[in-house]
């Protein structure tokens, strides 16, 4: 007998149907066919085992499974349950009217419970748009797909639930999981987790008013932003600082976001869509894999860039990582996705994420306090050359960031508070998302060159400002446009329409770094 099991496999943040067929015949030995990796592999044993475990027999017959297409290689242990209930379908040894109306995924342990996969919204997102019924999952991974109310979502923790559910002899509806007892609980946690902020409020940052600025304006609008400054400036506790001033993502940048995090297998347990902004900061000596996402054949995982998406990447410490590394960020920090290609395979994964870079100003540290740098103007120059000029275009605000005296540090008067700020940047960030709506982006960040002539129009006095200002720093194109993005994010948090003059020469002062001579300020 043959039977046909649904299940799936993610491409990048998408999911694309994969078939498993069971047929049961004439012979002896079980094979499997379709190009399945050694974890593939290995579930014959542990489904065979779980089987016998709770009750099951295996046919003394030949046993074939095709996962389907067969020239798509297939990775991970999601596949064991749908080889599960094919062999128990084909073998007769249960009615299931209803394999066909779901796409089934799981890990099966020895015992016949199942166990997380990753993955799991692009195959919901997957079974909604194909016609399914529904999905059903592990538990843990149905947690992540809350949110979705366009298809059934069953949580499952073994494969006699998998067979209630498949008999459609009783309701089932008690293993929907926002039915289960596993979903109350993490709603539970979830309710009492405290509010209490792990990033520092900005009112405990004394002085560096000008600096907030710069850091307001770049959250505002998701620009990047460098930090050059001596050691003990405040550069790191500034950049932790603005997690705290980043509004909540939409609906929409909350279903990528949590899509990267799904397919990388770090959603688990997580109630629904992610709707607090990530925040990833990996060490300098990461690889350039680790960063930018990589791995071998077609199984592919997202690096830092695209889990940071819709959030913040802060690299501290920015001229020590490797030149390989710094200079690899150019692609998505201009086209705001990364693309991985190896001889079979070529993944895009977004990574429209908001770069926050620092970095001493020479390998000392104390260049521009004084007479306290003992570099030489060879030394300073070679370590700022680190910072090429195509990865400086791409850096909107640069900020030079000087130790706050003494004085200010004794009186200890606090600032504008997180709070304040962070309402600030939230009018401005509902203002983008209004102006963008249904164009696919959400920040000033995002513009490219059509979208800038659309919303950014600049009547003859800024065009005027603006010639001033690209002749006199000696700017280049990609810069001119981004000048324009700032000032168009500083009119916003004006709460003004049109961009003014004065909103480009504002723009224009946090780019020093790309002035000639730099080494001479």
């Amino acid at each position: 007998m043959l039977v046909f099991v649904h299940g799936a496999k993610c491409i990048g943040i998408e999911a694309v149907p994969v078939t498993v067929e069971v047929e049961v015949s004439l012979g002896i030995g079980i094979h499997l066919v379709g190009l399945a990796d050694a974890a593939v592999k290995e579930s014959l044993l542990r489904t065979v085992t779980a089987l016998q475990a709770i009750g099951f027999r295996i046919p003394g017959k030949k046993i074939i499974i095709n996962l389907a297409p067969a020239d798509l290689h297939k990775q991970g242990s999601g596949y064991d349950l749908p080889i599960a209930l094919g062999i128990i379908a084909a073998s007769e040894q249960r009615e299931l009217p209803a394999l066909g109306k779901y796409l089934i995924m799981g890990e099966l342990g020895l015992d016949g419970s199942i166990r997380y996969v990753s993955g799991t919204l692009p195959m919901v997102e997957l079974a909604a748009g194909s016609g399914f019924k529904g999905a059903i999952l592990p538990e843990r991974s149905a947690l992540e797909a809350v949110d979705r109310d366009d298809a059934l979502v069953f949580g499952v923790r073994t494969l006699e639930d998998v067979l209630r559910i498949l008999e459609e002899k009783e309701d089932p509806s008690d293993l929907l999981i926002w039915n289960t007892e596993c979903y109350r609980e993490a709603l539970r946690q979830e309710q009492e987790r405290p509010e209490e902020a792990d990033y520092m409020d900005f009112a405990d940052i004394l002085g560096q008013e000008g600096a907030k600025r710069g850091v307001e304006i770049a959250a505002a609008g998701a620009h990047n932003l460098i930090f050059l400054g001596s050691p003990g400036s405040g550069k790191s506790s500034m950049a932790k600082a603005v997690a705290g001033i980043l509004p909540p993502m939409s609906r929409e940048e909350a279903s990528v976001t949590s899509k990267i995090w799904s397919v990388a297998g770090k959603g688990s347990g997580h109630l629904g869509l992610m709707h607090r902004r990530p925040f990833r900061a990996p060490h300098i000596s990461a690889s350039k894999p680790a960063i930018l996402g990589g791995g071998s054949g077609e199984n592919i995982q997202p690096g830092e860039v695209s889990l940071a998406s819709g959030g913040v990447l802060f690299l501290d410490e920015f001229c020590e990582a490797p030149k390989s590394t710094l200079e690899a960020l150019r692609g998505p920090l201009e086209d705001r996705k990364v693309t991985i290609s190896r001889l079979k395979a070529k993944i895009v994964y977004p990574a429209s994420f908001m770069l926050i870079a620092a970095s001493n100003p020479c390998p000392c540290g104390y260049y521009g306090e004084g007479d306290r740098c003992t570099c030489s103007a060879g030394q300073r120059a070679a370590y700022l050359s680190r910072l090429s000029g195509p990865i400086m275009d791409r850096i909107d605000i640069q900020l030079w960031i000087h130790p706050v005296q003494t004085a200010a540090l004794i009186e200890g008067r606090k600032g504008e508070p997180s709070a304040a700020i962070a309402e600030r940047v939230r009018r401005a960030r509902a203002i983008q998302q209004e102006r963008f709506r249904g164009s696919g982006i959400f920040t000033n960040a995002e513009m490219n060159s059509r979208q800038l002539e659309r919303f950014c129009p600049l009547d003859e006095d800024c065009k005027a400002t603006l010639e001033r200002i690209i002749d006199r720093l000696g700017l280049s194109a990609r810069a001119y446009t981004r000048i324009i993005r700032i000032a168009r994010t500083i009119a916003d948090l004006a709460d003004q329409a049109q961009i003014r003059p004065a909103h480009l020469l504002e723009a224009a002062g946090y780019r020093f770094l790309d002035r000639r001579n730099i080494l001479d300020l």
